[in-house]
């Protein structure tokens, strides 16, 4: 394995680990609560469901390496939402400068053929092979 292997398996699995406990959070402290913020901010209240859905459920996949530019290209949209909505308004520190560096990891994720040991790898890697063989 690479040095950039190694990288991006950190990058990946340190993003998803992030994602997971920010999903967890909000589902743990009353998705209500979340719900009740997006309505505040004038985004509908049900997408509180499919952005704490996508942390959590992406953050596991990101974690072990399934669908990884599917769920990488979610977390951008979501950081993106989150930026122009919230966080821009805040400022840099103590506002969007945590955001931005998961969105810039996301998008390393999403432009990166490598992500390191995965399950995407070993699923795909398996069936590549099998497809040279009847070739």
């Amino acid at each position: 394995m690479s040095r950039q292997e190694i990288g991006a398996f950190i990058l990946r699995v340190i993003l998803g680990v992030i994602f997971f406990v920010h999903g967890l959070d909000k589902f743990q402290a009353g998705i209500g609560n979340t719900v009740g913020f997006f309505d505040s901010i004038g985004i509908p209240g049900f997408f509180a469901y499919i952005v704490a859905t996508i942390e959590l459920v992406g953050g596991i996949a990101m974690v072990i390496g399934f669908g990884t530019n599917i769920v990488a290209y979610l977390f951008a949209i979501i950081l993106l939402g989150a930026l122009l909505t919230v966080k821009l308004s805040a400022g840099f520190l103590g506002g969007y400068e945590f955001d931005l560096a998961l969105l810039g990891m996301s998008i390393h994720i999403v432009l990166s053929n490598s992500t390191g040991p995965s399950l995407d790898n070993s699923i795909f890697s398996k069936n590549q092979d099998k497809l040279l063989k009847v070739s």
